[in-house]
């Protein structure tokens, strides 16, 4: 006879692309590493793990001893590895042949690195779309594991919550294992005796099946105060202990052991579904606010567990609904990889299958999910997790480029729907800069990559209502200084620096470049800073557009006529790309039509990511030179024709010169947000508006030349010398 329960204890540990050194450091010793020094007291338990791409390429370069003690493990049969796809992406985000890839990619990696087969995999945040099983077949993968909600909006009532179930797409089967959402809360918070007595009830009550507990190895050790409870107090290996001492009914298998030796429970067709959670932050603000109300007053209810498998929230894809910022990574991780899969097939790609490879790498890991969306914590208003997703994309592209065997110098001028709205947008290419153009959203310029160091200078993020933000305002005024963090010591928030409630604002229009403003004449900066002053319709407003191209020049024309107050007046404004000076776009804007007499106070606003603020070496300066002030300055500068932003760290020198004496306006853009440690203020990007004040002439026509210029050329000399060094 085999136990009474088969017990799956599955771990996911991953870290995102792009992710700050310490804090993979920091995961090591206080998570990964004390977990492997428990497991090693336990032998007879092979625990089932999951290393994101993305983690193990670190762990390979800084800890190798580790990846050496995972090989020790899978040679003594006491661990499976699972695959999934290499970088921890959303599978909904990315196009099915990239599922396909990006598994298959890893699944060669991880059997070539641990010589093992690679049989099962992890489904990045459990997000799952019905059609995904036949992709993940496809790959070559036989098993899964999803949160038994899953299960549970399919119709399954609890005491089916077990075992495994086959499901199926296009003819293709995949095993999928229903996670236990009870255990997930229970460890590692519950007392071993507690999760032992509920195991108990599950083996008396389905003798012979299998109970799977899979989830973040973060929490063993990582998270806040967990490290202290997990090992310092000595609960994992109080649980370990716990299931050695049950071992005449309870088994502890893998999921290649649990499959080999248990049949499925049946047939299942699993719904768009992720965790609980996800589903809630998915739901746009003012619906999650519901949501939250709603569920909290029916969970009074005696009749509330009957009704809960039937009360569901949101469907992952409107992230990139809520968040335009996530459809912008999206639409450019698409672009990529359809030019990706065009040059595949082409005599270039089959004669530099090389270049081909590191392209595709490229994009696996700007395919990597956390910046993409937004819960309790971080993610999409990290800029370091966003900046480096564009890094990558805008690193494939280049790659992509050198197989089209472009010259020295080169601009190219394209209109397509590239963020898919149904409108085109323009998009302005050369050797060293790509620009995209929004005609259909106030002509807006909302993305700026530099080839050479692969930053996009328009990885912006606008500051928006989020429900979490009603606890910052609830806390106002009721905290008190502990070691430099405000502390509520009723509500238990923690802010990391003071005052936020006084930091939250929320932007009416997309932060990006080239936003026309026509302000009430005798604005301030203090009135626009807050969203005021404005009296124009252009903000927003659709420009028609004309492409002008030679062979090293393009140009997009784009014009409209609109309200300025009282008045209908026309904007035109011209973008240029030239390739003798591929570092520089030339905006040139012509306002006809002004009525003669009357004051006009117009602005174009320019934002700029990517560029940290809160140091020395990242400031504004001047037409002589002179420093202005760090980054987040606020500011109102005297008529002048020329500034400057610098990130020394970066590599990086952004310049604005004008043909008209502007006063330039300065800002940053700061999201007030919750992370780990509480909540916190984020610098997002920099405002830079030059305005002019002038009183229209007869001719009710006035004319202004703005050359931004991209200044790479120290963080060339420092990827030069660390070629050199490298070589030596």
């Amino acid at each position: 006879m085999g136990p009474r329960l088969r017990l799956i204890f599955a771990i996911h540990n991953h870290q995102p692309v792009g992710n700050f050194d310490g804090v993979f450091q920091q995961a090591y010793r206080d998570a990964y590493k004390p977990f492997f020094d428990v497991l090693d007291d336990f032998p007879e338990f092979p625990i089932t793990l999951h290393l994101s791409g993305s983690l193990l390429e670190w762990l390979e370069v800084h800890r190798p001893e580790f990846v050496d003690r995972i090989r020790g493990y899978l040679a003594q049969g006491r661990m499976e590895l699972l695959g999934g796809p290499f970088f921890e992406p959303i599978l909904a985000s990315i196009p099915g042949r990239d599922r396909i890839g990006q598994i298959r990619t890893y699944t060669q990696h991880l059997s070539a690195l641990f010589d093992t087969t690679i049989r099962g995999m992890w489904v990045p945040e459990r997000v799952w779309e019905p059609n995904f099983a036949s992709d993940i077949v496809e790959a070559g993968i036989e098993y899964t594991i999803l949160d038994d909600s899953h299960f549970r909006w399919a119709g399954l009532s609890e005491d089916r919550l077990h075992g495994y179930y086959l499901t199926e797409n296009e003819g293709r089967l995949l095993k999928v294992f229903p996670d236990d959402e009870t255990l997930r809360y229970a460890i590692p918070w519950a007392k071993p005796e507690e999760t032992i007595e509920y195991l108990q009830q599950m083996a008396d009550r389905f003798p012979g099946t299998i109970v799977s507990f899979g989830d973040d190895g973060e929490k063993f050790g990582s998270w806040p105060g967990t490290k202290e409870h997990v090992y310092d107090k000595g609960w994992l290996r109080d649980i370990f202990t716990a299931f050695r001492e049950n071992a005449s009914w309870l088994k502890v298998v893998t999921m290649a052991q649990a499959v080999d030796e248990v049949p499925p429970q049946g047939k299942v067709y699993l719904p768009n579904a992720s965790y609980r959670e996800m589903t809630e932050w998915a739901l746009p603000t003012d619906q999650q606010v519901n949501y939250k109300r709603i569920s909290s007053e029916l969970a009074d209810e005696p009749e509330w567990q009957e009704i809960k498998p039937f009360f569901r929230a949101g469907f992952w894809r409107n992230f990139l609904v809520k968040y335009p910022e996530s459809n912008e990574m999206y639409c450019r991780s698409r672009e990529v990889s359809e030019r990706l899969q065009g040059l595949s097939n082409s005599e270039a790609g089959r004669q530099r299958p090389d270049l081909l490879h590191r392209a595709k790498m490229d994009l696996y890991r700007g395919q990597c999910n956390c910046p993409y969306w937004h819960g309790a914590f971080g993610g999409l208003y990290l800029p370091h997790l966003r900046n480096a997703i564009y890094r990558h994309l805008i690193a494939a592209d280049n790659l992509l480029e050198q197989l089209h065997g472009r010259g020295a110098r080169w601009v190219e001028i394209e209109a397509s729907d590239y963020n898919l709205d149904a409108r085109k947008e323009v998009r302005l290419s050369g050797d060293r800069m790509i620009a995209y153009l929004a005609p259909a959203r106030g002509g807006h310029l909302y993305e700026l990559d530099l080839r050479t160091n692969c930053v996009n200078l328009l990885a912006t993020l606008n500051r928006r209502p989020e429900p979490y933000h009603q606890i910052v305002l609830d806390a106002a005024g009721k905290t008190d200084d502990v070691d430099d963090v405000a502390f509520n010591k009723h509500e238990g928030v923690r802010f990391k620096q003071a005052d936020l409630d006084e930091k939250i604002a929320y932007d009416r229009w997309p932060r990006k470049s080239l936003v026309d403003h026509f302000l009430r004449p005798g604005t301030e900066l203090s009135e626009f800073q807050g969203g005021n002053g404005g009296i124009g319709d252009f903000v927003l407003g659709v420009y028609e557009t004309k492409m002008r191209r030679s062979e090293t020049r393009v140009e997009a024309v784009m014009s409209r006529e609109g309200r300025m107050g009282e008045h209908w007046v026309r904007v035109e404004k011209t973008v240029a790309l030239d390739s003798g000076n591929g570092s520089q776009l030339e905006v040139t804007y012509e306002l006809s039509q002004l009525p003669p007499g009357v004051p006009v106070q117009f602005g174009v606003e320019f934002n700029f990511a990517a560029m940290p603020a809160g140091a020395n070496d990242r400031y504004y300066y001047n037409g002589h030179g002179a420093q202005l002030g760090r980054l987040e300055t606020v500011q109102s500068l005297p008529p002048s024709v020329r500034i400057g932003l610098v990130d020394e760290w970066l590599g990086v020198d952004v310049s604005l010169e004008c043909t008209q004496p502007a006063e330039f306006w300065t800002f940053p853009i700061q999201t007030v947000s919750q992370s780990e440690a509480g909540f916190e203020l984020v610098h997002q990007s920099c405002v830079v508006m030059p305005q002019w004040k002038f009183v229209a002439d007869s001719s009710g026509r006035w004319q202004v030349r703005i050359q931004m210029t991209a200044d790479t050329s120290a963080a060339q000399a420092r990827k030069l010398a660390e070629l050199a060094s490298a070589r030596r």
